[in-house]
């Protein structure tokens, strides 16, 4: 089987940014359980170990240690009462590389995180909107010829 073409477009690839909705209802259980299902994830995807993630949590955060059970207790769907604190999350963010963890806690609130430069493309796509609704303006002024009076006797 040959590669396609990368000259050629892929009509049916996924959006690199894709436009995003808010969720009508907030399913605490379900945000929970997946939570933890993205954070065993990126455990999974980061090229360290459970007890070298937990040391460099507790790196970032200022503390002697944390456990890996309490780690464990982070990812693990079947404990209830071990939410993981906005401050320890972003530990844990920072301990894994996994900033894609980021995005994933907001795409239900209809948000979408763009990364460092990333948002120039933003503000690009912000000036071409408002440079097209001035020429808009422009082209309604102009269709109506003015009358200069000046220097008429």
């Amino acid at each position: 089987m040959s590669k396609p073409d990368p000259a050629q477009p892929d009509f049916f690839a996924a959006p690199v940014y894709p436009t995003r909705s808010p969720v009508e209802r907030i399913d605490l259980d379900a945000f929970r359980r997946f939570l933890k299902r993205e954070m065993g994830r990126a455990i999974r995807e980061c090229p360290y170990d459970r007890q070298t993630i937990a040391a460099r949590m507790a790196g970032y955060l200022g503390l002697p240690s944390i456990s890996k059970a309490s780690l464990d207790a982070y990812t693990a769907e079947s404990k209830e009462g071990h939410d993981v604190s906005l401050v320890r999350f972003k530990a844990f963010v920072r301990a894994t590389g996994a900033l894609w963890l980021w995005d994933t806690v907001v795409s239900e609130d209809g948000l979408l995180l763009l990364q460092g430069d990333e948002a120039r493309l933003a503000e690009i796509a912000r000036l071409r909107q408002e440079q097209r609704a001035v020429a808009l303006q422009i082209r309604k002024l102009t269709a109506t010829p003015v009358r200069i009076r000046r220097g008429e006797g």
